[in-house]
């Protein structure tokens, strides 16, 4: 059943049923009741999806709103985008008047129908808006960047899609920061660590602009690098994923780091510590791209700069 085994009454009564039947499967306990109105065909713990779909049918017309209509639409959500919660998000319209349910949060949108996808099983916001919710909704401005990256990167939705739904919302709270952020999503961040960089390391320091995320074929098979400056032939590879320090990923970057050195560039990792100290990274890649023919030099970022201080002493 498209439904996971949930239905409403009226869905039985529709169906040629009568209220008699109804009452007989309730009291032999084929059916139980997971909301007023709504049945699942069995006595057990409801799953989460059939929860889902309770929430859906009770509140119909409504939609899956959320984390939960992030992980229908298939966007991973945790450690690196948005936190895993129980409760089921539920969105309806904004003019209507509704009764909250334990483990239900209701959220109340205008022009419903634009934003809704009424066939999908269950039904759902449009992905981009979910994640443009979510941002906005975010604890702090690296999760909001962490979802909007990752939704990115699972290649279900675009920096420009996003940035066409935020178009049509005028109100969201960090509006403009997530603005800025999808700009640089567009150009190919695709992570926290790889925003940091740009904003913290690249962009204030004056270092040249890079190539990002550029699809290669390795020795390997394909791949993409992170940041590519392509006239110096240097690399620099950002490790900031839960579980990179495994031995399999190792071994994927050393042939990674192989494969670009036979091609004749050079490669640099750096993680969370190098990008969370920018003027002193700055330094360091300002002098190997000297070393390879730039021509230029680092900026200094702010009054507090340290950045000569860093490469005298770096």
């Amino acid at each position: 059943m498209h439904q996971e085994h949930v239905f409403t009454r009226q869905q039985v009564l529709a169906l040629g049923a009568d209220e008699a039947l109804i009452r007989r499967m309730l009291r032999r306990r084929e059916w139980s009741v997971i909301h007023p109105g709504v049945m699942v065909d069995h006595t057990g713990v409801p799953s989460r999806i059939q929860r889902e779909w309770a929430a859906v049918l009770y509140y119909s017309p409504a939609a899956l709103a959320g984390p939960a209509a992030l992980a229908r639409h298939g966007v991973r959500s945790g450690r690196d985008g948005v936190r895993t919660e129980p409760g089921i998000d539920i969105a309806v319209d904004r003019g209507r008047r509704v009764r909250a349910l334990p483990g239900v949060r209701i959220t109340r949108i205008s022009d419903f129908d634009a934003h809704v996808l009424p066939n999908l099983s269950p039904p759902r916001l449009r992905l981009e808006h979910v994640v443009l919710d979510l941002a906005g909704a975010a604890a702090d401005d690296l999760e909001a960047v962490a979802i909007l990256a990752d939704a990115c990167r699972s290649r279900r939705t675009t920096g420009v899609r996003l940035l066409t739904a935020l178009e049509q919302r005028p109100r969201l709270r960090r509006r403009r920061f997530i603005s800025r952020v999808l700009a640089d999503v567009s150009a190919g961040t695709n992570s926290v660590l790889e925003w940091l960089f740009v904003t913290q390391v690249e962009r204030p320091h004056r270092l040249p602009v890079a190539k990002r995320q550029r699809a290669m074929t390795q020795r390997h098979g394909a791949g993409y690098r992170d940041v590519e400056y392509l006239a110096w032939g240097v690399v620099v590879e950002l490790d900031g994923r839960i579980g990179h320090e495994l031995a399999l990923d190792r071994w994927d970057d050393l042939d990674r780091d192989v494969d670009a050195a036979l091609d004749g560039n050079i490669t640099v990792r750096l993680g969370w510590r190098q990008v969370e100290e920018p003027c002193r990274t700055a330094s360091a890649l300002g002098r190997i791209l000297a070393a390879r023919g730039w021509a230029g030099t680092p900026a200094i970022c702010s009054p507090g700069c340290d950045l000569w201080s860093s490469t005298a002493t770096g």
